[in-house]
């Protein structure tokens, strides 16, 4: 099991912190889904409650709103860690809490 955190933990590392072209506070904010506005928000937020519904519209607002197309990637990528990394730790919490302690 350390090894899995380790995996996770290095990799949300590289994707928030890493060299990229979008910046660390883009990433960041788009891995916890907050602090986002426009159409950056409205993409990011599609990613992460609806993932297939983002469409070609969504990311060409992204595009529009002056992000390129690394950019948007990388945001994309992030929001759908991020979002991979709150369920992941919402159900190892319902695992420890459905275990009998003692």
């Amino acid at each position: 099991m350390a090894d899995i955190k380790q995996a996770r933990t290095a990799l949300i590392a590289r994707i928030v912190k890493g060299d990229a072209q979008a910046s660390v506070a883009q990433r960041h904010a788009a891995f916890d889904n907050t602090g986002l506005s426009g159409s950056l928000r409205t993409l990011v937020d599609k990613v992460v409650r609806h993932a297939p519904r983002v469409t070609d519209g969504d990311v060409g607002a992204a595009r529009i709103a002056g992000l390129t197309e690394d950019q948007v990637f990388e945001i994309v990528v992030c929001a759908a860690i991020g979002q991979a990394n709150r369920q992941y730790e919402s159900a190892c919490a319902a695992l420890e809490a459905a275990i009998p302690k003692g």
